[in-house]
């Protein structure tokens, strides 16, 4: 079997209507359309979420809720991310550019380290935020956390 010789199965495909060409075709005068109403006519487009005169959905429903412009977006980085990290590059200080080029973080993401996991060696690591607990791991093991 080629491309070339590939074909739609039986009876999956239907000719195309075609209408508009003249009374004869059957399909000719009102081309399919019905009668008179905006809906006959040619450049006819129903508003978006139309519901033909009732109330439409989106002004049925409640307004809620609201973005907050000011919030800080962090890409959330565990203890045991870090230490599978060091261990596969054997490195013993982390930053935003190592985690960057290991594909843990893109580079306009702003990172905090956060507690979950345990770490076995000291570590530099280097975010721009840290939880209290992430803090205490890494003190615990001799290392730093310096905020950026």
């Amino acid at each position: 079997m080629e491309l070339h010789n590939l074909t739609p199965m039986a009876g999956s495909t239907h000719k195309e209507k075609r209408i508009g060409r003249g009374e004869g075709s059957g399909r000719g005068g009102t081309s399919t359309r019905g009668l008179n109403g905006a809906k006959s006519r040619s450049g006819y487009s129903r508003k978006l979420g139309f519901e033909g005169g009732q109330m439409p959905l989106q002004r049925r429903l409640p307004k809620f809720g609201f973005k907050n412009v000011n919030r800080v977006e962090y890409k959330a980085i565990n203890l045991y991310t870090l230490q599978a990290l060091a261990e596969k590059i054997g490195v013993n200080a982390i930053d935003t550019a190592t985690l960057v080029n290991s594909g843990l973080a893109s580079k306009n993401d702003l990172i905090k380290i956060l507690g979950q996991g345990e770490l076995k060696a000291a570590l530099e690591v280097t975010a721009h935020a840290f939880s209290k607990s992430a803090v205490a791991a890494i003190e615990a093991k001799e290392g730093k956390a310096i905020k950026l």
